[in-house]
Order: C-alpha cells, then sequence, then structure tokens
C-alpha cells in the first residue's frame, strides 16, 4: 500500500506550493515528507530548500504541477465567473419578486455601480478585441 504514494507532495499555498519528496523506504516504514523547494505560482519563481539543488526529475516534476495547477487556477476563475451571472440571475428574480422597498433601499446604489463598472469595463475590452480583429484583417 506504501507503494500507491506519489513521488512529491505539493502542499498549496496562497501564492504556491511547498513541494515535499515522500519517502517510505525506511526501517520504520513511516511516511518521512521532506521539503524540497518552495514555489511561486505566479511568477514561476522555484527556491530549492535550503542548500538543495534540484535534480531533472524534481524540477520536471515542479513544471508539471506548475502547468496542471496554473490551468485549473484558470479553470475556477471561469467557473467562479458564471456562478456569479448565475447569482445575477437570481438577484434579478429577487427585486422583481421577494425584495422590500427598504432591501431595495440598502443594495440599489452599491449594485447599481458594480454593474456600471462591470459594463464599462466588459465592453472597452470588447471593442479592443474587436479592433485587434480589424487590424489582424487589414
Amino acid at each position: 500500500m506504501m507503494t500507491d504514494l506519489p513521488e512529491f507532495y505539493f502542499r498549496v499555498r496562497e501564492n504556491g506550493a511547498a513541494v515535499f519528496r515522500i519517502d517510505t523506504e525506511n526501517r520504520q516504514r513511516r511516511i518521512d515528507m521532506e521539503q524540497i523547494a518552495v514555489l511561486n505560482i505566479r511568477n514561476g519563481d522555484v527556491r530549492p530548500q535550503g542548500a538543495r539543488v534540484l535534480n531533472d526529475h524534481e524540477r520536471a516534476a515542479i513544471d508539471a504541477w506548475m502547468e496542471e495547477r496554473r490551468a485549473l487556477l484558470a479553470r475556477r476563475d471561469v467557473d467562479d465567473i458564471l456562478r456569479a451571472v448565475d447569482h445575477m440571475n437570481i438577484t434579478t428574480q429577487w427585486v422583481q419578486s421577494k425584495a422590500t422597498d427598504k432591501q431595495l433601499e440598502e443594495i440599489t446604489d452599491s449594485l447599481l455601480l458594480a454593474m456600471h463598472d462591470l459594463r464599462s469595463t466588459l465592453v472597452r475590452k470588447k471593442a479592443d478585441r474587436l479592433s485587434k480583429v480589424q487590424t489582424s484583417r487589414d
């Protein structure tokens, strides 16, 4: 059963991970975890632990994990936005069918400003994309 463990463990941190090498080949058959590096997912920085020098195999495993992690975080970003769209629809239904005047007075200005800001940004970004497409056609 101990052979089913991965060779490396990545303890996720806010901007990356601490990387550990897993060792079960010891006399007590315990799981030992030796920290080998700390990485920053945003800038790709990988700092070996202490005076350690990462070998090619370790670096390849770290690079693969970082690529998979970035893809996962990108998927989560899109999922969060799609949930926000659902929440906006639920909010619209609430405003239309359940909200009291007092509740509407409490939320209207901040919601309108946030929606205006979002709409302005989306329109500007769409115009930029259309401009790039038009420029590439010319």
